[in-house]
C-alpha cells in the first residue's frame, strides 16, 4: 500500500505540474505569436514597434482638401522632420504638387485606398482592386508604396492578408491625437504628450486637414523632442521580418 500511495502521489504532482506548464503555454500563445501578424488566430495591423531606439512616428491621414496640408509640409520642413502621409488615390490625382513635395522632402507616402471607404467588410477581390489602383496611381507619380492604413482604422483578417499579398504593411496607431474631434490645440497636444503609449516605437495618428492640427504641430514636435524622442517615418521604424506581434499590435523582434 505504501508503494501505491507514493506512486499516486508522484502521479498527482506530475499532473499538477503538467497542467501548470500547459496553462502557461496557453497564456503565452494568447499574448504572442511567432508567425507574421497573426495573434490568437486573427491578423493584426502594426500599431507600434518594440525598439531600443527612442523613436516615434507622426502619421497624417490626407484624403480631404489641401488648405492646411501645404502649411503642414512647411512646418515639417522648417523643423527638419520627416513624417508619414496616408493618402487616397483620388487625392493624389487632385494634388500632384503636394504629392511631389512629400516625395521630394523625404516623407513616407502610404495609401488608404482609392476614396477612403471602409474596406473591412469587402471581399479580397474588391480590396485587391482598391490597392492595385492606388499603387498604379502612385507609379504614375513616380514612386511605389508599401504602407497601407485601413480607413477609419477598421480592419479584418481578409483585409490585412490581402494587403500583405499585395506587398503592403497594414499600419494603424498606438496614439490617436483625436484632432478630428476639433477640441482645440491644447487638447490635441495633451492627448499625445501625456499618453501612456508615448514610448519607444509609438505611432501617432494625425489628420492633415483637421481644424487645429496645423496650429498645434510645431509645439507638438517640440514637446515630443523634449522627451528625447527622435521623430522618424514609419518605414524607418517597422520590422520587416523576424518579428511577432502582441495583442496590442506591437511588433516585437523575434528572439534568435
Amino acid at each position: 500500500m505504501s508503494f501505491q500511495k507514493k506512486a499516486w502521489k508522484k502521479y498527482i504532482l506530475f499532473a499538477a505540474a503538467a497542467c501548470f506548464l500547459l496553462s502557461g503555454g496557453i497564456w503565452y500563445v494568447k499574448e504572442y505569436t511567432t508567425v507574421g501578424n497573426s495573434v490568437n488566430g486573427h491578423e493584426m495591423p502594426v500599431c507600434s514597434v518594440e525598439t531600443d531606439e527612442k523613436q516615434a512616428a507622426l502619421t497624417f491621414e490626407t484624403a480631404w482638401g489641401d488648405k492646411k496640408t501645404g502649411e503642414i509640409l512647411d512646418i515639417l520642413k522648417e523643423e527638419k522632420i520627416r513624417a508619414t502621409f496616408f493618402v487616397t488615390a483620388g487625392w493624389m490625382r487632385e494634388h500632384p504638387d503636394l504629392v511631389g513635395r512629400m516625395k521630394a522632402e523625404g516623407h513616407d507616402i502610404g495609401t488608404m485606398g482609392v476614396s477612403h471607404e471602409n474596406l473591412s467588410e469587402q471581399t479580397s477581390a474588391e480590396i485587391r482592386a482598391e490597392l492595385q489602383e492606388a499603387e498604379h496611381t502612385a507609379k504614375e507619380e513616380g514612386f511605389s508604396m508599401e504602407l497601407f492604413r485601413p480607413p477609419y482604422g477598421r480592419y479584418s483578417d481578409t483585409l490585412i492578408r490581402t494587403a500583405a499579398e499585395e506587398g503592403f504593411f497594414t499600419i494603424c496607431w498606438s496614439i490617436d491625437s483625436r484632432d478630428w474631434k476639433n477640441y482645440g490645440k491644447r487638447s490635441l497636444i495633451k492627448e499625445v504628450v501625456e499618453s501612456e503609449e508615448l514610448r519607444n516605437g509609438a505611432i501617432i495618428r494625425l489628420n492633415s486637414e483637421a481644424k487645429f492640427t496645423k496650429d498645434a504641430l510645431k509645439e507638438l514636435i517640440e514637446n515630443i523632442e523634449e522627451k528625447s524622442y527622435e521623430i522618424v517615418p514609419v518605414s524607418e521604424m517597422i520590422l520587416r521580418d523576424n518579428y511577432h506581434m502582441d495583442v496590442k499590435g506591437r511588433q516585437i523582434p523575434r528572439m534568435t
